[in-house]
């Protein structure tokens, strides 16, 4: 069974495991060493490039009435929200751990567990995630289309209908 973050890790983003490769390698082939892998929150642009994706989600959500169910969930001011995700995003890509660090122990799962979310919202919310993405076109698409993928898994998962 393949979990929901398999898409994310086949993307270049390890949980710090050693690859065969690496172990096999004679040490005595070369003195220079291998740069580390990038994060994801590198590959897909950092904080300039993630705070982009977090203002097309939203933009989205308050102008295609496609995501109307979606928008009547939040507040009218998406402000804090576009600055909340996009801290969500950067820790969660690799990158300053800032939300995580004022949110301690809190997960997706508990935070949207007051909100009736619904395979509809769900589905709209992963749809405009994915729209975002691809509007913004970051340079690295293998990553950028690993993160719709498992954000979109992610979403989904929430739905409690």
């Amino acid at each position: 069974m393949t979990g929901i973050n398999d898409g994310w890790r086949n993307a270049g983003h390890s949980q710090g495991s050693r690859s065969p490769e690496r172990e096999r390698r004679d040490p005595l082939a070369s003195d220079v060493a291998e740069a580390p892998a990038k994060s994801p929150y590198d590959r897909i642009g950092g904080k300039e490039m993630l705070r982009r994706i977090t203002d097309r989600f939203y933009d989205l959500m308050e102008s295609d009435p496609a995501y109307k169910a979606l928008r009547a969930m939040h507040a009218p001011d998406l402000a804090p929200m576009r600055e909340s995700l996009a801290g969500f995003l950067a820790g969660w890509c690799g990158g300053p751990r800032d939300w995580f660090e004022a949110n301690p122990g809190k997960c997706m799962m508990s935070m949207h567990k007051p909100f009736p979310i619904t395979r509809k919202t769900a589905g709209q919310w992963a749809d405009c995630m994915t729209r975002a993405i691809a509007d913004v076109a970051p340079p690295d698409s293998e990553i950028a289309e690993a993160m719709a993928d498992v954000l979109s898994r992610m979403a989904k998962g929430m739905a409690r209908d």
